[in-house]
């Protein structure tokens, strides 16, 4: 099988999303800024679409480039996902007077009888 280059799989993308979204070609003209034909020989390869025509779909279709690019798949920054929880065990050795008192300043004193048990 033969490996797609860049523009052929950003084309394939561009026409990805152009069926999900159930666009016409004159919808994307419009987005990129161009003419409908001129659309359609971008589309069928005739001609290459140039990064600010991108930028311009992008911005029309209210997602980056990044994810016409990588379209169908997501590709999320670091920065905007969630921090992983993190998770601390502290182990403590103290006597039964100070093991007392210590629960009863972190769970207060409605819940040192549920720890008892």
């Amino acid at each position: 099988m033969e490996e797609k280059d860049f523009y052929s799989h950003l084309i394939e993308n561009i026409r990805r999303i152009m069926n999900d979204r159930m666009l016409k070609q004159a919808t994307i003209a419009e987005y990129i800024g161009t003419t409908p034909s001129q659309t359609s020989k971008i589309l069928n390869g005739s001609i290459q679409m140039s990064i600010r025509q991108l930028s311009k779909l992008a911005h029309g279709l209210s997602m980056s480039e990044i994810e016409i690019i990588s379209y169908p798949d997501i590709l999320i920054k670091k920065s905007d996902s969630e921090p992983e929880p993190v998770e601390a065990i502290l182990q403590i050795r103290l006597t039964q007077d100070k093991k007392d008192q210590v629960l009863k300043l972190v769970f207060g004193e409605n819940n040192i009888e549920i720890l008892n048990k």
